[in-house]
């Protein structure tokens, strides 16, 4: 998806979501504990940690938290989502916000001071990709990451039916009706959240395939650590470097 015209350049839209709808993601609290315990159990003392379409920077300050020597970058295209970021984390030297759309692979130069990566996160970023460029940013991720390190994506993934998109659909209305405290009724939000601007850029994959291809990049221990309906938290490792192998590149 290329970032001229997209949802997500418009200030009022970032804005909305950081302070509206993020905060009604059914399980936000467990997605973050499992983030952390597969961080701290596959890639203990990880030391560069990049959270790729970082919107406010929420899961690389999660990881900023959780492992005490890392440098974080912090990757998103959208000024707003990145000015965001900023004001989060504002004052903290272990921290690098940097403009990437990854659209393209021209984005890979934009963090390429970080290579190799121990941990690469994304969150509600890479479902907005076309199917082909999903599988495409798989296979750079790879290539980004250490020899043993992990990749982890919290996203939306298509429901196997639309009876269970109607069941996420309800669910996530039903917490945004209990977060409004506006006086508007559950009516008005549900017919607010279904006409929303940015449906035409969700482009959701199969869970299922996504994990494939995963596999065809590379990875290992490929799984669907976590899922509510049609959010779910996969990803995998990458072997670990052969005694005597090449170390990854650094610039």
């Amino acid at each position: 998806m290329s970032p001229r015209g997209s949802h997500w350049k418009a200030a009022r839209n970032a804005e909305a979501f950081v302070k509206g709808r993020s905060a009604a993601i059914p399980g936000a609290a467990l997605q973050a504990e499992i983030i952390a315990r597969l961080i701290e159990t596959w890639r203990p003392g990880a030391e560069r940690v990049l959270d790729l379409g970082c919107g406010d920077g929420i899961l690389g300050e999660l990881a900023l938290r959780r492992c005490p020597r890392a440098c974080v970058w912090f990757a998103d295209f959208s000024e707003p989502m990145l000015a965001a970021a900023r004001r989060r984390l504002k004052g903290e030297r272990r921290a690098r916000v940097v403009a990437a759309d990854f659209g393209t692979r021209a984005w890979i130069a934009a963090v390429g001071e970080g290579r190799p990566f121990d941990v690469v996160l994304s969150g509600f970023a890479i479902h907005h990709q076309p199917h082909r460029r999903k599988r495409a940013l798989y296979g750079e991720i790879f290539d980004l990451l250490a020899g043993g390190g992990l990749f982890l994506n919290l996203d939306h993934v298509k429901p196997p039916t639309e009876a269970v998109e109607e069941l996420f659909t309800g669910l996530f209305v039903d917490r945004l009706f209990r977060l409004s405290g506006s006086g508007r009724s559950r009516a008005e939000i549900d017919a607010e959240y279904r006409s929303r601007s940015d449906k035409k850029e969700r482009l959701l994959a199969p869970l299922e395939a996504q994990c494939r291809w995963l596999r065809e990049a590379g990875f290992r221990d490929v799984d669907c650590y976590l899922r509510v309906l049609e959010l779910a938290l996969f990803g995998g490792r990458k072997p670990a470097r052969r005694a005597g192998a090449p170390r990854g590149r650094r610039p």
